[in-house]
């Protein structure tokens, strides 16, 4: 039963995110046009300040008590997993980044920031040559 709790937690949240990112890209689009992305960085940047604020409200204020009737690992699945993985998923990759840096991790930090970029913007590049 607590696998389909959590299921539906992390759907409701997806769910709500992808409508969020849906809204604002089409919102900025309208707003500043589309010669650049605004509503990707938009939310990109904003989820990323919610997840350091989420996760740090969850970590340090609730560490274990209950919030709006949910434990801290379901607010976790419902916001964190969710609705800021379908609203971005650069939102996890900044989080990530921060927290090998904060372990004192840099090189490995610096090896996943860069990795990432580049072997993305490579996976993408063969994806579309795949494609056509």
């Amino acid at each position: 039963m607590r696998v389909l709790i959590q299921i539906g937690l992390v759907a409701l949240g997806s769910a709500l995110g992808g409508l969020t990112r849906w809204g604002v890209t089409a919102g900025m689009g309208r707003l500043l046009g589309t010669g650049f992305p605004w509503g990707t960085l938009s939310v990109n940047v904003v989820g990323s300040l919610f997840l350091g604020w989420l996760m740090t409200m969850l970590s340090e204020r609730f560490p274990s008590g209950s919030v709006w009737y949910l434990q801290p690992d379901d607010l976790r699945l419902l916001l964190a997993v969710g609705f800021t993985g379908s609203l971005t998923t650069f939102s996890t990759f900044e989080y990530e980044s921060h927290a090998l840096l904060r372990d004192g991790d840099g090189l490995t930090a610096m090896t996943y920031l860069f990795g990432s970029l580049f072997f993305g913007l490579l996976a993408v590049r063969i994806g579309i040559l795949l494609g056509r």
